[in-house]
């Protein structure tokens, strides 16, 4: 059981809530219908969800949920750990613990809840169970190693994984794909410039050109030929796409940047090297991390080691320092690794949550939220500004620390959450808002849509890299960003701006022929057709719209049969799962919060989606939700929010006792 920060588990059966071993005798899931009086059940949940989330606020203000992912965060700490020879017992006990506990019943790990076995996390997680002391010959290792086997081997895995192994010589570095720390020189204007990548991509490269600059490889403690398919030829060969294809293109550049490294000019090699070092420290938040997230700062740390930082560097010791805050200390003793933390991001949704559901728009809580985001906006220039020098600076991130890169997603939302608090000082709160709205729309791309992070991070090529298997590495606007932000600009009386009406258009573009919208960082088409229709509806898109009516149709069709709505991350490779799979609170949510935008309160499926909340509660409030309905890369990486299962349903109950959103305008 996976104990998390909102009091939930995490661990039901597929459709239906299921009480946790640790919390049984006093959050037991008991319906809360009452006498059939949807209304009365509806009043009655929004009550014990308020009452919950009030009182998970932390004392500073702010709020933040478990961010859950798979555990090749935890194998790639150990890894790190073994690489620097910083590793202790106790921490790899605790970790092999997670990692063991998350083995399925087909003796692999999945990236999400009840997916598919996944080769490079089963190769990941088999390798940091050895360092850990589990026998290549116990039984849930050998059926790990032998499931490898079936499918690939170590020569299948993703090129993540293939760096981590070559980093103790169970993989060569002469096989993995090539990206030299030139790279740091090319100017903006050169295809594959270091901001060509979407920024979690661009952090994550600079210091992986040095590390596969400098190939280095730590003694192995033990071999790995038990995931080779053939271990005398554990590297066959792949025969080269077409020489006119855009793979075989890239296939053969990566060829000659392999006889470049071994011919690279040693003064310009070293320069560039030194050059990206200036920039990864660069970019160090106050806390130590770098972007706050888990990859970045991982990378970072063993590049600058490898030239020359020792651990007691005041960098590396901060980023070391850093690491240990991601790590979640269970009931059981285990330590899960978050990838990433959320707290901007769960505060401003927990804040829109408890005002939609009614709570006073002077509540000192709530008025404490909105002093905690003011003091979290970002007032310098960041990557960002590389593509917009002249634009000021004036938004949020999602994490604790992450100056360099705020976005436009937790920007519009933290504005729509401060102009639904009174607070003791609105000229404050006014001026940081106009700030952010400033910045947001300068940040729109030439097509008239948004992004999360930067504007027209939109190039070809770098997805194209055989280096890039990682997951997306480009920023493209998006359909939910986009319309997050068309929802604060209504919300802020700029409905009629061009810029605004560009944004609209795009979106009515974007609608998928089923009626929904693709969602590129939830999922998926839930949380992309939760996000337009509210935008929509702000921005005064009438419910008899053709486009909301395609879309309600597509909701009513894709409801379960009973009454909650669930899609499965499958959905991002095979459309057949679009909307589809078990009922979860947080998509339940949004497909409420979108039929009710579309004037649809009174319709049967937001009468059955509302009694499915009512019934699937907690007596202490809380929903279970063992599903991942978050999105880092669309099936590359998925994330399940574990606060996500509570401000949705809350604020989707709020709207439906409420009759709509609480009141704009309040903070201006």
């Amino acid at each position: 059981m996976k104990a998390t920060t909102d009091g939930s588990t995490g661990a039901p059966a597929p459709r239906a809530p299921s009480a946790s071993d640790d919390a049984a005798e006093t959050t037991a899931y008991t319906p809360t219908v009452v006498a059939g009086d949807t209304m009365a059940a509806a009043r009655h949940a929004t009550t014990r969800a308020t009452e919950h989330l009030l009182a998970a606020q932390d004392s500073a203000g702010w709020w933040k949920g478990t961010l859950e992912t798979n555990v090749t965060m935890d194998a790639e700490d150990l890894l790190l750990r073994q690489f620097l020879g910083i590793q202790d017992r106790g921490t790899t006990e605790a970790a092999a613990r997670h990692i063991r506990a998350e083995q399925r019943a087909d003796n692999t790990w999945a990236t999400f809840h009840e997916g598919p076995g996944d080769l490079s996390a089963t190769i990941e997680a088999y390798v940091a169970l050895r360092l850990a002391g589990d026998a290549p010959d116990a039984p849930h290792m050998a059926g790990a190693a032998a499931w490898i086997r079936g499918h690939g081997g170590i020569a299948a895995a993703r090129v993540f994984t293939r760096i981590w192994l070559a980093l103790f010589g169970w993989w060569r570095w002469e096989d993995l794909p090539e990206l030299p720390p030139e790279l740091i020189y090319f100017p903006q204007w050169f295809p594959l410039n270091i901001y060509d990548f979407g920024c979690w991509a661009r952090q994550t490269i600079v210091p992986l050109t040095i590390v596969s600059a400098k190939r280095p490889v730590r003694p192995a403690p033990f071999a790995l030929d038990e995931l080779h398919t053939d271990p005398r030829h554990p590297r066959p060969r792949q025969p080269l796409a077409p020489a006119a294809s855009w793979d075989g293109l890239f296939q053969r550049l990566d060829k000659a940047l392999h006889l470049y490294h071994k011919v690279a000019l040693r003064k310009l090699r070293g320069a560039a090297m030194r050059s990206a070092a200036r920039w990864i420290v660069e970019r160090q938040e106050n806390d130590g991390c770098w972007g706050g997230i888990q990859p970045p700062a991982v990378y970072s740390i063993i590049a600058l080691h490898l030239l020359g930082y020792d651990l007691d560097h005041p960098v590396l010791s901060a980023g070391l320092r850093s690491l240990d805050r991601f790590a979640v200390w269970q009931e059981d003793g285990s330590r899960m690794i978050e990838a990433c933390q959320s707290p901007v991001w769960d505060t401003c949704l927990a804040t829109i949550a408890l005002a939609d559901a009614g709570v006073p728009a002077d509540h000192p809580q709530l008025v404490k939220a909105v002093d905690w985001m003011l003091a979290e906006e970002i007032d310098r220039p960041g990557d960002w500004a590389v593509r917009r020098p002249q634009l000021q600076p004036g938004g949020w991130a999602f994490e604790f620390e992450n100056d360099n890169y705020p976005d436009i997603d937790d920007t519009a939302e933290v504005v729509l959450a401060l102009r639904r608090v009174r607070h003791p000082d609105p000229a404050r709160v006014d001026a940081a808002v106009q700030r952010a709205v400033r910045w947001n729309l300068g940040m729109q791309s030439k097509n008239g849509a948004w992004a999360a992070f930067d504007a027209d991070n939109t190039s070809p090529f770098p997805n194209r890299l055989p280096f890039c298997d990682f997951g997306e590495v480009i920023d493209p606007p998006s359909a939910d960003v986009t319309a997050h932000v068309i929802e604060m600009l209504a919300d802020v009386d700029r409905t009629h701006d061009p810029r605004t009406r560009r944004g609209i258009q795009w979106l009515l573009a974007e609608q998928e022929p089923s009626g929904a919208w693709f969602g590129r960082w939830g999922t998926n088409y839930l949380y992309g057709t939760g996000s337009v229709l509210p935008a929509l509806a702000a921005a005064g898109i009438p419910g008899s719209h053709p486009a909301v009516r395609r879309a309600v149709g597509w909701l009513e069709r894709v409801q379960n049969d009973d009454g909650g709505w669930g899609e499965d991350q499958r959905s991002y490779q095979d459309e057949k799962w679009a909307g589809r799979g078990a009922s979860t609170a947080s998509q339940t949510g949004w497909a409420l919060m979108a039929l009710l935008a579309a004037g649809e309160r009174g319709s049967e499926a937001v009468r059955r989606g509302v009694r499915w909340l009512a019934d699937t509660q907690r007596a202490d409030g809380t929903w279970d939700e063992p599903y991942f309905t978050g999105t880092g890369f669309p099936w590359d990486f998925s994330i399940n929010y574990h606060l996500y299962r509570q401000v949705f349903p809350l604020t989707a109950l709020g709207r439906y006792v409420n009759g709509g959103p609480a009141g704009a305008s309040l903070g201006a």
